[in-house]
């Protein structure tokens, strides 16, 4: 049985549990499919948006797609998040990341 497969598997029991959610994301992502990677981790975000790991890796899916300006704001949100969480190494994370893509005037509505 795969790694996602047992994922699969465990999340038919806990289909909340936030580790597990992201660690399908993940796999998926191994597997070439930013799409449903992209899908998972929207859910997870607004379903869970204290599980803060996940703002990076799904602006990094953003990027990857090719949609920087969505990606932005997504680091943005994630700051916003681990500020009020006092999760400060993952809103470093996220400041740099937000910081390689651009100044706020590139991405700004």
């Amino acid at each position: 049985m795969s790694r996602k497969d047992q994922i699969l598997q465990l999340l038919e029991t806990a289909p909340k549990d936030a580790f597990l959610r992201f660690a399908l994301a993940k796999e998926w992502e191994k597997e070439g499919n930013d799409a449903t990677a992209l899908n998972i981790y929207r859910s997870l975000v607004n379903d869970q948006p204290e599980y803060v790991g996940t703002y990076y890796h799904l602006g990094k899916t953003l990027e990857r797609m090719e949609r920087p300006r969505e990606a932005w704001k997504i680091y943005s949100r994630g700051m916003e998040i681990t500020r009020e969480l006092g999760e400060n190494h993952a809103m470093r994370e996220l400041a740099g990341a937000r910081f390689e893509l651009g100044d706020e005037e590139d991405f700004a509505e």
